[in-house]
């Protein structure tokens, strides 16, 4: 028997590694990032990653060769909105718990938003286990390395702003496509900068601190981006969907590797029990958009 196109794309070795390397991409910025926390803060942070990687991606997509409509520009707006709400609560909770953590905790928005659109009763004991997962995670369980309930709130938000993101991602995008980030990230950017001003002042134009702000919008926003172009247009939605699932454990590895971040067992089960979830949904559901971060 032959092989179908559908399945020759999903078993083709390229796209996967591709979403493979975005995601790990993802996860080396974010520790990038938080290397940055101590000398400019977790808001001076935000604003060069937002400010750099709008520049990038401008340079890249060329947004003013399509300019929004006046019935999108609210969607637009809001969705730059969002991505700086999202930004800043994401590192503001990453200066304070480990990145895999972190990064579960937020993944519980698409996971949200994903389990939303479906209508199936086993979506149930998907979010039972997500839910589960977010307990294990949470201060309320006693540990040798209790987590700063702030941070935990900070990162559930971020998961909040996340869902929002998808949404308004799915409006804007309607009408200006793959440009849509490169808009919502300069709305996003300009949001931020007097936050980042506040915090870390001229200090955010510092040599050093530059060329490693270089290397977070590199790593977090133009080379994923490109790598999960390559992805989305040689693998079918379902195994997309399905392998970003990956991003929370991803992220404690990164952590552990980059940063010396050990979790305890109970952790380690919490973010288990996020994955595994974000797996079922992904099989049963729509499948969750790629993260802004």
């Amino acid at each position: 028997m032959t092989s179908t196109p559908i399945a020759r794309r999903e078993a083709a070795p390229l796209p996967v590694a591709a979403l493979m390397g975005a995601m790990v991409s993802i996860q080396i910025g974010a520790t990038f990032a938080k290397g940055l926390f101590p000398q400019i803060g977790a808001q001076g942070t935000t604003t060069l990653r937002l400010v750099i990687g709008a520049l990038m991606l401008i340079a890249v997509l060329r947004p003013w060769q399509m300019r929004p409509s006046r019935a999108t520009m609210p969607w637009l707006v809001a969705y730059g909105v969002t991505l700086a709400a999202l930004n800043l609560l994401f590192y503001a909770a990453l200066a304070r718990i480990p990145l895999g953590i972190a990064v579960a905790l937020e993944f519980t928005g698409p996971l949200l938003v994903a389990t939303l659109s479906s209508r199936r009763a086993s979506d149930f004991a998907w979010i039972a286990l997500a839910v589960a997962g977010i307990l294990l995670l949470s201060p309320l369980i006693h540990s040798l390395a209790p987590l700063d309930p702030i941070g935990v709130m900070l990162a559930l938000a971020a998961g909040g702003f996340w869902a929002l993101y998808i949404v308004l991602a799915q409006k804007a995008g309607a009408e200006l496509g793959t440009r849509t980030t490169a808009y919502g990230m300069a709305i996003a950017a300009v949001l931020v900068l007097p936050f980042g001003v506040a915090q870390a002042g001229s200090a955010l134009l510092a040599p050093s601190i530059l060329v490693s702000a270089l290397l977070v919008g590199l790593f977090s926003s133009a080379l994923p981006f490109f790598l999960e172009m390559v992805a989305l247009t040689r693998m079918p939605a379902r195994i997309y969907g399905t392998l970003t699932c990956l991003e929370p454990g991803l992220g404690a590895l990164a952590g552990f590797l980059f940063l010396h971040e050990s979790l305890t067992a109970t952790q380690l089960a919490g973010i288990a029990a996020v994955v595994v979830a974000a797996f079922g949904t992904a099989l049963t559901s729509r499948p969750p958009v790629p993260s802004p971060e």
